[in-house]
């Protein structure tokens, strides 16, 4: 298996983590087939403008599917015969899915299930690297978070779904030998960020003089990850899967709610106004990454401080003015 996959499916290849992972893909000068829905989750003019960049690249190829479908998804990877598949399509957002589980466990888990049937049925088997979630975890009190935690409480919907595919990734390694790496995300931000993550939907209250909603007392925390950090993770862990793997992939700084809408404001040059409203259903008090395993096996070094961060996303919402709502 050589060091550096050089073809490589990316699913959900229009997203935030996705369109900035196929960018650095290449960027190294490997060949990428994004594949995205364009759902209406949010805007679809947003995701298509991720991939403005790529587009101008050579090497870069955009496959509009369902995961869901699971036929056309398997002449995709015989056609193409990637080296290897980065799965990071999904039905994101806790409070969304309490309202929509079963949408919710078709799109993550059905679609999670056709990626690895297809990826299996190769010759030889492609790496797959899949998108995990810190809230596989539930609401722990004992921090850090490590990958040998017990993670069978899950809170919400959605962290059901995401460790139903950890469950299920281990089974396809199991069963065919599939060299596969879990990675469980802390709460990405940064430039092309998703509009309904806090972050981004934050500075759109505070740019426009609007209240911020600080759900509880503002002490909840949220180890808040910048998104080079995390690509360069997962370019690590893309280029190190030879078996199986489970990696947290966060900060490990956590930052208190009402801290960070502090540092939003300050990062734009305005003064937040709060809103205190009660706790949501879903919610977890904190999430807090031990990293210690990515740093020993992968190198992972995240370095990007919470003010750098924010720093740079409003310096990129500037650049690129009105975003779509």
């Amino acid at each position: 298996m050589s060091a550096q996959p050089q073809r490589i499916v990316v699913t959900g290849g229009a997203g935030f983590i996705g369109s900035n992972l196929v960018d650095r893909l290449l960027a190294e000068g490997r060949e990428v087939v994004a594949v995205d829905n364009f759902d209406d989750y949010y805007d679809p003019t947003f995701k298509r403008a991720n991939l403005a960049a790529a587009e101008r690249r050579a090497g870069f190829h955009l496959v509009e599917l369902d995961i869901r479908d699971a036929a056309r998804l398997g002449t995709l990877l015989s056609e193409w015969r990637p080296d290897a598949v980065v799965h990071l399509a999904a039905r994101a957002g806790v409070r969304p899915s309490i309202e929509r589980p079963a949408l919710y466990a078709d799109v993550n888990v059905a679609g999670t299930a056709a990626v690895l049937q297809s990826a299996v049925r190769l010759d030889p088997l492609p790496r797959v690297i899949y998108a995990s979630s810190s809230s596989v975890y539930g609401d722990r009190s004992a921090v850090p978070f490590r990958e040998d935690d017990p993670c069978d409480q899950p809170v919400s919907p959605y962290a059901a779904t995401k460790r139903a595919c950890e469950l299920l990734a281990q089974s396809f390694h199991h069963l065919y030998g599939l060299p596969i790496t879990g990675l469980r995300f802390f709460t990405a931000y940064g430039p092309r960020n998703r509009p309904d993550l806090a972050i981004a939907r934050f500075a759109d209250l505070i740019e426009a003089g609007r209240p911020v909603p600080m759900f509880g007392d503002g002490s909840t925390r949220r180890d808040y990850t910048y998104i080079d950090d995390i690509v360069d993770g997962v370019v690590r862990a893309l280029d190190r899967c030879q078996t199986i793997h489970l990696y947290n992939l966060g900060h490990s700084r956590p930052v208190a709610l009402r801290d960070l809408i502090r540092a939003i404001g300050e990062a734009l040059g305005r003064e937040p106004v709060v809103e205190r409203l009660p706790e949501q259903p879903g919610d977890v008090r904190q999430t807090f990454a031990d990293i210690g395993r990515a740093r020993d096996e992968l190198g992972y070094d995240p370095r990007t401080h919470l003010e750098e961060g924010l720093e740079r996303y409003v310096a990129w919402r500037r650049m690129r003015g009105e975003r779509p709502e």
